[in-house]
């Protein structure tokens, strides 16, 4: 059995919306293991002089939690 935990984070770009989803499952995956979704809450840019200068998102990312038998398989 598995079980899954959903964590509501945010990230931006310079570059595209795709960039800055790729941001967040980037940072997040530096702490959270067995990522296994991500999905695209919200978005937004920054427009400064007429022109986007940072794209923006709100993500909710899915990762499975090892539990004590998960563990204990691994040894």
């Amino acid at each position: 059995m598995s079980v899954i935990k959903v964590i509501e984070l945010m990230a931006n770009s310079t570059k595209n919306w795709e960039d800055a989803v790729q941001q967040a499952v980037n940072e997040a995956s530096k702490s959270v293991k067995n990522i296994r979704s991500v999905y695209v809450k919200d978005h937004c840019a920054h427009v400064e002089n007429n022109k986007i200068k940072e794209y923006r998102v709100t993500v909710k990312l899915s990762f499975e939690i090892e539990g004590k038998a998960a563990a204990l398989k691994k040894r």
